[in-house]
Protein backbone atom coordinates (compact mmCIF):
# COMPACT_ATOMS: atom_id res chain seq x y z
CA UNK A 1 0.00 0.00 0.00
CA UNK A 2 1.32 3.42 -1.12
CA UNK A 3 2.47 5.52 1.78
CA UNK A 4 0.17 9.26 2.59
CA UNK A 5 2.03 12.14 0.90
CA UNK A 6 0.30 15.26 1.68
CA UNK A 7 -0.03 18.74 -0.18
CA UNK A 8 -1.62 21.69 -0.53
CA UNK A 9 -4.94 22.16 -2.66
CA UNK A 10 -5.67 23.90 -5.67
CA UNK A 11 -7.95 24.70 -8.24
CA UNK A 12 -8.25 21.69 -10.12
CA UNK A 13 -8.72 19.64 -6.86
CA UNK A 14 -11.71 20.94 -5.76
CA UNK A 15 -14.26 18.43 -7.26
CA UNK A 16 -12.22 16.05 -5.20
CA UNK A 17 -12.59 17.94 -2.10
CA UNK A 18 -16.52 18.44 -2.59
CA UNK A 19 -16.59 14.94 -3.41
CA UNK A 20 -15.15 13.82 0.35
CA UNK A 21 -17.15 16.40 2.36
CA UNK A 22 -20.35 14.86 1.13
CA UNK A 23 -18.84 11.26 2.10
CA UNK A 24 -20.73 11.06 4.89
CA UNK A 25 -23.85 11.58 6.37
CA UNK A 26 -23.94 14.73 7.62
CA UNK A 27 -21.93 16.20 4.33
CA UNK A 28 -24.51 14.23 2.41
CA UNK A 29 -27.10 17.23 3.04
CA UNK A 30 -24.78 20.07 3.11
CA UNK A 31 -22.77 19.54 -0.21
CA UNK A 32 -23.82 19.82 -3.83
CA UNK A 33 -21.67 17.50 -5.75
CA UNK A 34 -22.03 17.67 -9.27
CA UNK A 35 -20.21 17.86 -12.40
CA UNK A 36 -20.07 20.43 -13.04
CA UNK A 37 -19.18 21.58 -9.78
CA UNK A 38 -20.93 24.94 -8.49
CA UNK A 39 -19.19 28.20 -8.98
CA UNK A 40 -19.49 28.56 -4.88
CA UNK A 41 -17.14 26.63 -4.38
CA UNK A 42 -14.58 27.66 -6.55
CA UNK A 43 -15.42 31.51 -5.18
CA UNK A 44 -15.00 30.41 -1.92
CA UNK A 45 -11.48 28.64 -2.35
CA UNK A 46 -10.60 32.19 -4.44
CA UNK A 47 -11.65 34.14 -1.16
CA UNK A 48 -9.18 31.31 1.00
CA UNK A 49 -6.56 31.72 -0.92
CA UNK A 50 -6.90 35.63 -1.10
CA UNK A 51 -6.73 35.34 3.08
CA UNK A 52 -3.95 33.16 3.29
CA UNK A 53 -0.45 34.20 3.55
CA UNK A 54 2.89 32.31 4.33
CA UNK A 55 2.59 33.06 7.88
CA UNK A 56 -1.17 32.99 8.39
CA UNK A 57 -2.42 29.96 5.86
CA UNK A 58 -5.87 29.60 5.01
CA UNK A 59 -5.83 26.40 2.99
CA UNK A 60 -6.77 23.05 2.42
CA UNK A 61 -4.25 20.18 3.58
CA UNK A 62 -5.22 17.18 1.19
CA UNK A 63 -3.50 13.59 1.99
CA UNK A 64 -2.53 11.77 -1.07
CA UNK A 65 -2.35 8.08 -1.94
CA UNK A 66 -0.52 7.84 -4.76
CA UNK A 67 -2.64 10.36 -7.44
CA UNK A 68 -5.78 10.08 -5.74
CA UNK A 69 -7.21 12.11 -2.68
CA UNK A 70 -7.91 10.37 0.41
CA UNK A 71 -8.29 12.75 2.76
CA UNK A 72 -8.18 16.15 3.00
CA UNK A 73 -9.10 19.15 6.27
CA UNK A 74 -8.90 22.94 5.80
CA UNK A 75 -6.08 24.37 8.34
CA UNK A 76 -6.57 28.11 9.29
CA UNK A 77 -3.83 29.96 11.54
CA UNK A 78 -5.12 32.97 13.26
CA UNK A 79 -3.67 35.57 15.02
CA UNK A 80 -5.34 37.25 18.35
CA UNK A 81 -4.64 38.87 21.63
CA UNK A 82 -6.48 36.69 23.84
CA UNK A 83 -3.52 33.98 25.62
CA UNK A 84 -1.59 36.44 25.47
CA UNK A 85 -1.24 36.92 21.80
CA UNK A 86 -0.73 33.30 20.86
CA UNK A 87 -0.64 32.30 17.52
CA UNK A 88 -3.26 29.06 17.30
CA UNK A 89 -4.67 27.38 14.28
CA UNK A 90 -8.63 26.31 13.52
CA UNK A 91 -8.47 22.64 11.89
CA UNK A 92 -12.70 22.42 9.80
CA UNK A 93 -14.00 20.06 7.48
CA UNK A 94 -11.35 16.72 8.25
CA UNK A 95 -12.68 13.93 6.13
CA UNK A 96 -11.21 10.72 5.07
CA UNK A 97 -12.34 8.48 1.81
CA UNK A 98 -15.09 6.15 3.02
CA UNK A 99 -12.54 3.51 1.49
CA UNK A 100 -9.63 4.86 3.77
CA UNK A 101 -10.89 5.01 7.13
CA UNK A 102 -9.11 2.57 9.65
CA UNK A 103 -5.89 2.99 8.09
CA UNK A 104 -4.23 5.87 9.90
CA UNK A 105 -5.05 8.67 6.86
CA UNK A 106 -6.71 10.76 9.30
CA UNK A 107 -4.07 10.58 12.07
CA UNK A 108 -1.72 11.26 9.67
CA UNK A 109 -3.51 14.06 8.26
CA UNK A 110 -3.69 15.64 12.24
CA UNK A 111 -0.39 15.08 12.46
CA UNK A 112 1.25 16.73 9.80
CA UNK A 113 -1.68 19.54 9.99
CA UNK A 114 -0.61 19.75 13.87
CA UNK A 115 3.06 19.97 12.37
CA UNK A 116 2.53 22.64 10.03
CA UNK A 117 1.17 24.60 12.59
CA UNK A 118 4.44 24.11 14.98
CA UNK A 119 6.48 25.46 12.50
CA UNK A 120 4.55 28.88 12.04
CA UNK A 121 4.58 29.28 15.55
CA UNK A 122 1.91 28.56 16.62
CA UNK A 123 0.89 27.04 20.12
CA UNK A 124 -2.75 25.97 20.45
CA UNK A 125 -4.91 23.92 17.59
CA UNK A 126 -8.86 23.80 17.71
CA UNK A 127 -11.04 22.76 16.12
CA UNK A 128 -15.51 22.11 16.45
CA UNK A 129 -16.91 18.63 15.51
CA UNK A 130 -20.82 18.25 15.51
CA UNK A 131 -22.21 16.84 19.05
CA UNK A 132 -23.68 13.83 16.73
CA UNK A 133 -20.03 12.35 15.48
CA UNK A 134 -19.38 10.03 18.56
CA UNK A 135 -17.04 7.94 16.40
CA UNK A 136 -15.18 11.32 15.60
CA UNK A 137 -14.80 12.50 18.71
CA UNK A 138 -13.44 9.23 20.33
CA UNK A 139 -10.84 9.55 16.86
CA UNK A 140 -9.40 13.08 18.37
CA UNK A 141 -9.94 11.95 22.54
CA UNK A 142 -7.48 9.19 21.43
CA UNK A 143 -4.84 11.87 19.51
CA UNK A 144 -4.73 13.90 22.89
CA UNK A 145 -7.47 16.17 22.13
CA UNK A 146 -10.09 17.73 25.05
CA UNK A 147 -13.04 18.63 24.84
CA UNK A 148 -12.65 21.85 26.68
CA UNK A 149 -15.09 24.38 25.67
CA UNK A 150 -18.84 24.38 24.42
CA UNK A 151 -19.33 25.84 20.16
CA UNK A 152 -21.82 27.58 19.51
CA UNK A 153 -23.28 28.17 15.98
CA UNK A 154 -26.16 29.95 14.33
CA UNK A 155 -27.52 30.34 10.58
CA UNK A 156 -27.60 33.83 9.33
Amino acid sequence: MTDITFRYATHEDLPAIVALLADDEKGKTREELRDPLPDVYYVAFDAMQSQSTEALPNKYLLACRGDDIVGCLQLTLIAGLSRKGRLRAQIEGVRVSSKCRSQKVGEKLIAESISISKLLNASLVQFTTDKSRKDAHRFYERLGFVASHEGMKKEI
